[in-house]
Formats: C-alpha cells, structure tokens, sequence
C-alpha cells in the first residue's frame, strides 16, 4: 500500500469505496462543506503531477491513488497530459437515482501526435448538476467564498500490463474492474469506432 502520513486508519481496514461512495459519502459533503468522517482525501492539484508522482501525496491504497481536484479543462503536466476517452458513465446510488458522472482519461507522455499511451488510467468523479445547487445555500451563510461545485474526486491507477496474458500467476493487485470499465479502457478513442449503418 501506498504510504500517506496524513491517513491513519485502523490496523486491518483498507479504503475501498465503491464509485457511489466515492460521489455520496465524499464529493457531496465537500460540494456542500459538510465535514467527511474520516477525512482522509486530500485536496491535490493533479495537473501539475504526473501520475507516478502522487504516492506521498494522495491518499493511496494498493495501486490506486484518491484525491480532491479543481475541475478543469486543462489536464498538462510536466512531462505529458491526460486524455478523456470520450465515455462517461452515471453514478447511480442504491435508490436508482443519478448522483454523479464517472468520466475516463487515459495518460500520454510527450505532446501531440508522437505522444506515447500509457497504462495509467484516471476516473474522475463530478456530482450531477442537480447537486452542484447545494453549494448555494453555503456560500449565503457566510461560508468560503470558494465555488465547491468545481470540485471532483479522482482514482488514478496503473493498468497491469500483463492482464491479457495468461501466466497462469494469479497475483490481484485490488483493482477490480466491472464489465463496463473493461469495455471503457478496450477503446482508445471514439474516432476509431466505426458503427455500423442500415
């Protein structure tokens, strides 16, 4: 795991919130400045990192590392940028009611079109539109005059690259990965799907 000295959960419990956790328990109390009970996602502004640069700085656990973001546009960083692979998926809460967006971005070293793909993948989590609105009431009393409805949560992880061979090792390295994240991370970008006409 990796090590973060700012979280200190008990021996035996690991972070591992499921993608309604993350949107619900997380990113809605920060949106509405409610405190997170245990707070231990950081606010990380991830553009200037590159994505082996975050153990020591996000909260890590296995090879997946959490963080609070700014929302923005411009996904530079030293040495490459991140990629949206065009896909966003709902986040349903256990009601069947959407709380949030769950958007793909894969990482490319360099620039432009001799840009390299990487295996580094990042979700990034925004609430829906109809829950940016509780920040409103916030800002009337009195609270931080900082615009929380900017705000997304983000798992950054290394793919394995050796998923697709069969070695016969079982080694689980705590990612797992639902159906649809498979079939999101199989495509590399929407330009090169070609659907089909009648």
């Amino acid at each position: 795991m990796g090590e973060n000295s700012s979280v200190n959960l008990p021996p035996g419990f690991r972070f591992c919130p499921t993608d309604e956790e993350l949107v619900v328990h997380f990113l809605q109390r920060k949106a509405a400045l409610l405190p997170c009970h245990p707070d231990v996602i950081p606010d990380l502004e991830l553009y200037p990192h590159d994505p082996w640069e975050l153990d020591g700085k996000a909260l890590g656990e296995g090879n997946q590392w959490y963080f609070y973001s700014r929302r923005t546009q411009k996904r530079i960083t030293g040495n490459g940028y991140w990629k949206p692979m065009g896909i966003e998926e709902d986040v349903i809460n256990s009601r069947s009611k959407k709380v949030g967006m769950k958007k793909y971005l894969v990482f490319y070293i360099g620039e432009g079109p001799a840009a390299i793909k990487t295996n580094w993948i990042m979700q990034e989590y925004r609430l829906s539109k109809s829950d940016s609105s509780s920040t409103k009431s916030s800002k009337r009393r009195g609270h931080s005059k900082v615009d929380y409805s900017k705000w997304v949560v983000c798992r950054v992880y290394e793919r394995n690259c050796s998923e697709d061979e069969d070695d016969g090792d079982d080694d689980d390295d705590g990612t797992q990965l639902s159906c649809l994240d498979e079939v999101f991370l199989s495509l590399d970008d929407m330009d090169e799907i070609s659907l089909p006409f009648n």
